[in-house]
């Protein structure tokens, strides 16, 4: 059982232990073709399918495309005893600082080489301080511009650094719940906290385990696990691993008994907990961590459904356990049904390899049939993206005849021709009407010039909804979780507009965008907008994509009526032509 624990949560740090030889390597000047190794070998292993222990000791991974002779003797040293040599002299030969430099954005290896050599700086906070003081804009090819920019990105930095991405975290959290689930004792584990909220971006892992046994047995259990660094007791019943490579994870004990009040308190957010701790006082209620009382009395909540109903609420799912108003609503038997993955028929925003694409129209098609929808609506990028490999317009006619022959001959999934077409710097949608008018649907998404102001974009964006072609607003904001902010834009003003036009937003399930972000949602929803859920998908493997845009859609109180492709294929071109 604890090889279980090990195999999993050694997989992510090792490949974590790979990125920062990696660039440590670049910072002292190797070879490029080094360099990549390393970070080659990183995506392998993060990527891996089966456990770590396996693949070292039946020998498939010294096979596996990706890991070298030299990768693979530092993942075997690491397995075996958590250290790295070759890292531990790499951090003895370059400052930590530097390597931390490379996430700022705008900052090469060049600059932070250049930054180090002039001015001695070694730390994230002593840049700061240079691009306060003037020291960094007096440097050759920097200026007060590019200072600005350092300071907007260590901001963000710092911003950023704290989370991680909500696919990663529910990947970690999952395989750490299912090694839980095998150890003696434990009868259930559960993964709460903001990976069950599914919110966007994750702070900490946070797992419930169900036992019979005393927490402190199990607690020494989980302290001598391969793998964890360290441990720190919070309390009789909690317990934070932090494993070798930086990960942690919080383990929550209950008895069988108290399962529902524990685990409404371990998926939060604190909020919602204080909404449910307010409500229940003012019935006569006491909350805890670990229980709910009746005055002296014991209350039994051995689900989570129990515990609501026992304080006169309808369950409330987790994703709306946000402290937004949903305690009193559910008190009044009002919360939304929200949408679930199977409401979804239309997959929807993939790109193929007309464009940027790696599978052809068809490969994508049998698999979304395989998959379970009864459309698919192909968008590659249109011709301004050239970076993409946009069509031009005899590309998109011969892709269009493509669809038509498919269709022809492909039963059980029905193929739409559509587009993502960029918006211009001035509002237009790219093609011309003539283009356009043999297409299904047109998602319409910015791709450039993000630097734009507010007025300028929001303007950009409001005139692209005036085009009678336009069927939905891609990646409305334009966000990169953790990596790009969102452009400047009125949001409300968006929703006005296409309130006003028929003009759909996206969320777009691309793990890395998910945009719309579901704060909005509701404000989307109430002013009658309707979304869509786009997964933006490159391969087959995008197909997956779809349930993190669910997620975000439920975290926005969407039901099934409010999402565009949950509609028949018919209805759905019926939508995008009413506005022709």
């Amino acid at each position: 059982m604890t090889e279980s624990v090990r195999d999993f949560m050694d997989k992510k740090a090792v490949a974590h232990v790979l990125e920062q030889i990696a660039a440590f390597l670049e910072l002292k000047g190797e070879s490029t073709f080094r360099v990549r190794a390393f970070r080659t070998a990183a995506r392998t292993l993060a990527s891996l399918p089966s456990d770590l222990g396996t693949a070292l000791a039946d020998g498939t991974l010294g096979e596996t495309k990706g890991i070298g002779p030299a990768t693979l003797q530092i993942v075997q040293e690491l397995a075996g005893t958590g250290r790295a040599t070759m890292l531990e002299e790499l951090r003895e030969q370059v400052p930590q600082g530097l390597v931390e430099m490379l996430a700022i954005s705008g900052l090469g290896v060049a600059k932070i080489r250049q930054i180090h050599d002039a001015l001695g700086i070694e730390s994230v906070g002593d840049l700061e301080s240079a691009a306060r003081d003037g020291r960094l804009a007096r440097l050759p090819r920097f200026g007060p511009k590019t200072s600005e920019n350092v300071l907007r990105g260590i901001a963000f930095l710092r911003r950023a650094s704290a989370f991680r991405l909500y696919h990663h975290a529910a990947e970690e959290a999952e395989g750490l719940r299912l090694a839980l689930e095998r150890l003696p004792g434990v009868s259930r584990a559960i993964v709460a906290g903001e990976v069950r909220r599914r919110s966007e971006v994750v702070r900490e892992t946070v797992v419930v385990v169900v036992t019979e046994h005393a927490p402190e047995e199990l607690f020494r259990r989980l302290a001598l696990l391969p793998g964890v660094h360290e441990f720190a007791g919070e309390d009789e019943r909690r317990m934070t691993l932090r494993f070798a490579g930086g990960g942690s994870a919080q383990i929550v004990v209950t008895a069988p008994p108290n399962l529902g009040t524990v685990l409404v308190h371990a998926t939060g957010s604190d909020a919602h907990v204080a909404e449910l701790t307010g409500w229940a006082g003012a019935r006569g209620f006491a909350l805890s961590g670990a229980a709910l009382w009746k005055g002296s009395d014991f209350v039994p909540t051995p689900t989570e459904d129990h515990f609501y109903r026992a304080l006169g609420l309808m369950p409330i799912p987790p994703e709306l356990r946000e402290g937004d108003g949903e305690v009193e609503i559910a008190a009044t038997d009002a919360l939304p049904p929200l949408i679930e993955d199977v409401d979804v028929r239309g997959f929807l925003h993939c790109h193929t390899m007309y464009s940027d694409g790696s599978t052809t129209i068809e490969e994508l098609a049998l698999a979304c049939r395989a998959a379970g929808y009864d459309y698919l609506g192909v968008t590659d990028h249109s011709q301004a993206a050239a970076y993409a490999g946009g069509l031009s317009p005899d590309a998109l006619r011969r892709q269009c005849d493509e669809i038509d022959a498919l269709n022809a001959r492909l039963d059980g999934i029905r193929v739409l021709k559509g587009i993502e077409a960029d918006i211009l710097q001035d509002g237009r949608v790219d093609y011309a009407a003539g283009v356009l008018d043999r297409l299904d649907f047109v998602i319409g998404s910015i791709h450039s010039r993000f630097n734009m102001s507010e007025p300028e974009m929001t303007a950009r964006m409001l005139a692209a909804m005036e085009d009678p072609h336009l069927t939905i607003i891609g990646h409305p904001t334009g966000r990169l979780l953790l990596a790009r902010e969102p452009y400047a834009i009125d949001v409300d003003a968006v929703i006005e507009k296409a309130a006003r036009t028929g003009v759909a937003l996206e969320i777009n399930a691309d793990p890395h965008r998910l945009d719309l972000d579901w704060r909005v949602l509701r404000r989307a929803k109430a002013a009658g907008v309707m979304i869509s859920i786009g997964a933006d998908a490159h391969n087959v493997a995008g197909i997956g994509n779809v349930r993190f845009g669910v997620g975000i859609a439920r975290k926005g109180w969407l039901g099934p009526a409010d999402v565009l492709n949950t509609r028949t294929a018919e209805a759905f071109v019926t939508f995008a032509r009413a506005r022709r």
